[in-house]
């Protein structure tokens, strides 16, 4: 691009903080798409659809589903049927009388609302196994997969390392090498992740991405760090699984190292929480996690009764 050229592009919005906040959301908006296209590259066969449950009645969408009408029913009337029912039990001619037996309604599906935070492991490992790029993807693609896909669904996502964070979607592409510390802080990232689930309805979800075992704590305010951790440190942590489980928040997680601390902490985990735990490459990281996003809803709604 010419010098001139880019003169010309810094004239059209150097004055204006409006336009400015736009290209820098639509900036946003591109590399969420990009991401998107990256890890839904060997997955274009799979349907991705909104989370609606098998049970039918008072919901948000229509189905392509009629009924006769019943007393307390929602009124949702399908004038083409009705009146084709009406047709059929007294014949040609006008005027066409019809009866209450003669209502057709249109059924609906019950919709279901998920909450989910991703918790992404910022300690100093992950940047130098090379191991948080892949994961600050991740947390790119599914905030765009949610807003495309699932906008009634929540997100969050909480970095964690001495201790925890929230992050806004936005600002992770800014998020540089130079940021890491040492620690990797579950038990704060747990607690911080629950408060924020603690807000909403329905189906509750962590979805934790890290390459190791927790090696700090918070203890009466202030960070404890000990590598390798401590068996406070692993107390402290899985205490704060238990109070997820309690909230009937579900914790899956995403390994990307395949060490014994971790895994048999992990296995901790999901006997405590009944969540599911994954080992899985940073280069197929975001595949995992958005394909597991996506069928997890369908298994949970499968497992639930029907009315």
């Amino acid at each position: 691009m010419t010098q001139l050229k880019v003169t010309q592009i810094k004239s059209k919005i150097g004055g204006n903080s409006a336009q400015r906040n736009s290209l820098r959301s639509l900036g946003l908006r591109r590399i969420g798409q990009g991401a998107l296209r990256d890890i839904f590259e060997q997955l274009r066969k799979a349907r991705v659809g909104q989370h609606r449950m098998a049970g039918a009645g008072l919901g948000v969408d229509a189905s392509d589903e009629q009924k006769p009408y019943e007393y307390g029913d929602p009124f949702l009337l399908n004038l083409k049927d009705t009146l084709f029912e009406a047709l059929l039990r007294e014949g040609p001619g006008v005027p066409l009388r019809i009866q209450p037996q003669d209502f057709v309604i249109d059924q609906t599906e019950h919709t279901t609302q998920a909450s989910t935070v991703l918790m992404i492991d910022m300690s100093r490992s992950m940047f130098l196994r090379g191991c948080f790029l892949a994961a600050k993807k991740v947390a790119i693609a599914l905030d765009s997969l949610i807003r495309s896909q699932f906008p009634r669904d929540n997100l969050y996502v909480v970095g964690f390392s001495n201790h925890a964070v929230e992050l806004r979607p936005q600002s992770l592409p800014s998020i540089s090498l130079n940021d890491y510390v040492y620690g990797t802080n579950m038990q704060h990232g747990l607690q911080l992740a629950r408060s924020l689930l603690r807000r909403h309805r329905g189906n509750k979800q962590i979805v934790m991405v890290t390459d190791g075992e927790p090696t700090a704590h918070l203890e009466g305010g202030q960070v404890f760090f000990a590598y390798p951790p401590t068996f406070r440190t692993i107390q402290q942590t899985l205490q704060e699984v238990q109070r997820c489980t309690r909230d009937r928040i579900v914790i899956n997680t995403f390994m990307l190292e395949r060490g014994a601390y971790l895994a048999d902490f992990i296995n901790q985990v999901t006997r405590i929480n009944r969540g599911r735990a994954f080992f899985v490459s940073p280069e197929r990281l975001g595949e995992y996690v958005l394909v597991d996003y996506v069928a997890g809803r369908q298994r949970r709604r499968a497992r639930r009764p029907v009315a």
